[in-house]
């Protein structure tokens, strides 16, 4: 298992595993955007409870220690304030192949963060983790997330039609954005 660190710095952003403790303030995040990540993100469909964030954040932890999947907390170097989270996902430590997602709060959003949160995550990925390839997958509808992918140079490699079913039975399309070791980092 390798050893790396739980936390790395970008101009405006301290990005780092979740602790024990986050869970309110990551929920507070998660009310005030609910609006904007309804659509994208099923976990903001439903409002979890503060105390269900909480736990969500102590497995996410644990996850991170084992190595399954690396929730990372975008938080703000001056102010210390969770902004939204990030992270690795999906990984397969074989290929060193890991998926960039992220979100931002309301509040925050268009000031270049999350863009600023994926460089730093590539970056992170490619020194740290040996990464071979970097996927960001996102609805075909989430025009806001595939700019994101764009402004970070990564490489729109296709779109996968009719990918996942919605709650309600919609078919959704997901494309797929990557960035390989040797051509690209």
């Amino acid at each position: 298992m390798l050893d790396f660190p739980e936390a790395f710095e970008t101009e405006r952003l301290l990005i780092r595993a979740p602790r024990p403790g986050d869970g309110a303030e990551l929920n507070a995040a998660i009310r005030e955007s609910q609006k904007e990540l309804a659509p994208f993100m099923p976990f903001a469909r439903v409002l979890p409870k503060p105390e269900e964030t909480e736990a969500l954040v102590r497995r996410r932890r644990l996850h991170f220690l084992d190595r399954s999947d690396m929730m990372m907390l975008m938080t703000d170097r001056a102010t210390g304030r969770i902004l939204g989270s990030s992270g690795l996902h999906r990984m397969n430590w074989d290929v060193r192949r890991f998926e960039i997602g992220y979100w931002i709060r309301t509040s925050r959003a268009g000031e270049g963060l999350v863009t600023e949160a994926v460089h730093g995550l590539t970056d992170y990925a490619a020194r740290f983790l040996d990464a071979n390839r970097i996927e960001i997958r996102c609805d075909d509808r989430n025009l806001k997330s595939a700019a994101v992918a764009e402004r970070a140079g990564f490489t729109l490699e296709g779109v996968l039609r009719n990918w996942v079913r919605e709650e309600d039975g919609t078919l959704v399309n997901e494309m797929v954005f990557a960035k390989i070791r040797g051509i690209d980092f």
